[in-house]
C-alpha cells in the first residue's frame, strides 16, 4: 500500500483545483440521496452513511442549507431513484479502468460509459471481468490541524480503529482501512473528535501499470472524460502515477 496517497492526493488536489462546482455538488447530493435511501433513512445519527456522506458534502464547500435541502428531497415521496452501477474496461495501452456510477437512468449511463471507452482507443468489459485487479479500501483523508494530540498517539488511536497503513503529508494524513473496518473507523473518528476531510470506499490498485509521460497523459485525459459525465461518481485506473506525472498534472 506504501505510495498510494498519490492516489488520493491527486483527487484531492484535482477536487480543490475544479471549478466545475456544480458537477462537485451533483455528485455530493447523489451520495446524499443514495445514503438516505439505502443506509437507513434521513437521521445522520441513526445513519452512517448519510453521516459521511454529510461529510463529504462539506469537504466540497457545499453550505448547510443545501445538505439539508438534499436530505430533505431524498426522504420525501419525489426522491430521485437513484442506483450504484459500475463498470469496468480497458483503455489504451492496456490500463484498466473501473468506474462507479449513480443513475437514474441504467440505459443511459451504459451507452454513455461504452462511447467514452469506444472513441478513445478503449473497450467496455463485462462486469466482474477486472474487480481483481482492485482492492476495495476504506481512504479517509485527515487535516492534520484537526489533530490535537501527538501525532505517535493519534496514529496508535487509528491502529485500535482497523487502520492497516498510514501515510503522512505536509498537510494531510491518509489512513487506509479493510472495506470491513470502514464503519469502525468511521467510529474511532467520531470518538476522537476528528472529522475527515474526505472518506469513502476506494478501489485501490493492487498493480499499477507505468507508461511514457506523452502515453500516461491521454490516459488521465481519459479518466477525465469519463469524469466529466454526469452519471458518474469516481474512477479508478492501474495507471502508475509517477512524480513526473504528477507535475505534469499539475502544470495542467
Amino acid at each position: 500500500m506504501a505510495g498510494h496517497s498519490k492516489w488520493a492526493n491527486i483527487k484531492h488536489r484535482k477536487g480543490a483545483q475544479d471549478k466545475k462546482r456544480a458537477k462537485q455538488f451533483t455528485r455530493a447530493i447523489k451520495e446524499i440521496s443514495v445514503a438516505v435511501k439505502e443506509g437507513g433513512g434521513p437521521d445522520p445519527e441513526a445513519n452512517p452513511a448519510l453521516r459521511n456522506a454529510i461529510s463529504n458534502a462539506k469537504g466540497v464547500n457545499m453550505p448547510k442549507d443545501t445538505i439539508e435541502r438534499a436530505i430533505k428531497k431524498a426522504s420525501g415521496a419525489e426522491a430521485d431513484n437513484f442506483e450504484l452501477v459500475t463498470f469496468e474496461g480497458y483503455g489504451p495501452h492496456g490500463i484498466a479502468f473501473f468506474i462507479e456510477c449513480t443513475t437514474d437512468n441504467t440505459n443511459r449511463t451504459v451507452a454513455s460509459v461504452r462511447s467514452i471507452f469506444s472513441k478513445n482507443g478503449g473497450s467496455l468489459g463485462t462486469n466482474g471481468s477486472l474487480e481483481f485487479l482492485f482492492d476495495r479500501k476504506g481512504v479517509f483523508s485527515i487535516d492534520r490541524k484537526s489533530v490535537t494530540s501527538s501525532m505517535e498517539e493519534f496514529e496508535l488511536s487509528l491502529i485500535e480503529g482497523g487502520a492497516t497503513t498510514i501515510e503522512k503529508e505536509e498537510d494531510l494524513v491518509y489512513v487506509y482501512t479493510d472495506f470491513t473496518d470502514f464503519g469502525a473507523m468511521n467510529a474511532k473518528l467520531e470518538e476522537l473528535g476528528v472529522e475527515p476531510k474526505n472518506a469513502g470506499l476506494q478501489r485501490i490498485p493492487l498493480n499499477t501499470v507505468e507508461l511514457p509521460i506523452q502515453e500516461a497523459t491521454k490516459i488521465i485525459e481519459l479518466t477525465e472524460k469519463f469524469e466529466e459525465d454526469d452519471d458518474v461518481q469516481d474512477v479508478y485506473h492501474n495507471l502508475e502515477l509517477t512524480d513526473e506525472l504528477l507535475e505534469e498534472i499539475n502544470r495542467g
